[in-house]
């Protein structure tokens, strides 16, 4: 779930100050999507997020990063809600809207792309959770190295994929590389290192306090 993007600058057809208006306005109510949905009331969420994509398309247009953003929100607030082929084909078509506005490696479009991956895991896709994991974790190693915070976080969603997939050795041997690489850069207690074991235990890849 994404917060609004911090660049969301004026753009050439509203005054700066009628343009930071109407985002801040905007900014609010996908705030508001966001805390709905860790509530768990989903479908308040989506009605949420639709006024406010409404809102988006109509004062900012469709490629506009605060567009794309409440864009993906949806996608992923449907999937949650059970509405998984309309919140798929949402999320796909947002990446694929992202790496056309933005790059296929721009942070917004890695971001998705991990959603989507996620999204897929979660839906049963296996396997194509674990290949659109594995694309998006190779461009982040590339782009940002591998203990990088999001790099990590994507390397944990191919731990998972492959996991839930049923590839236990290879799960293992994925995790065992990234807690390693973790540690070593991060340190034992870091967040990010912590996280890598919670994943690990969920995963049943290791035991509880071992």
């Amino acid at each position: 779930m994404e917060q609004w993007p911090p660049d969301a600058g004026p753009n050439e057809e509203k005054p700066a100050l009628v343009h930071a208006e109407i985002v801040h306005h905007l900014a609010g109510r996908n705030a508001l999507g966001v805390e709905l949905l860790i509530a768990g009331r989903q479908k308040d969420a989506i009605a949420e997020f639709q006024r406010t994509l409404a809102g988006c398309h109509a004062e900012l247009g469709p490629d506009h990063l605060c567009t794309l953003t409440v864009d993906g929100n949806l996608g992923v607030a449907q999937v949650a809600a059970g509405q998984r082929r309309n919140g798929m084909a949402r999320i796909r078509a947002n990446v694929a809207d992202r790496a056309r506005v933005l790059g296929d490696d721009a942070p917004l479009t890695l971001t998705a792309r991990d959603a989507l991956a996620a999204a897929y895991r979660l839906s049963g896709d296996v396997d194509a959770a674990v290949a659109l994991s594995r694309q998006v974790t190779a461009q982040r190693v590339r782009l940002l190295g591998p203990t990088a915070p999001d790099t990590l976080t994507s390397r944990m969603g191919l731990i998972r994929a492959v996991a839930a997939a049923g590839d236990l050795t290879s799960a293992i041997a994925l995790f065992n590389a990234a807690l390693q690489d973790a540690e070593a850069a991060l340190g034992p207690h870091h967040g990010h290192t912590r996280a890598l074991l919670e994943c690990g235990q969920n995963s049943g890849l290791i035991h509880r306090g071992g």
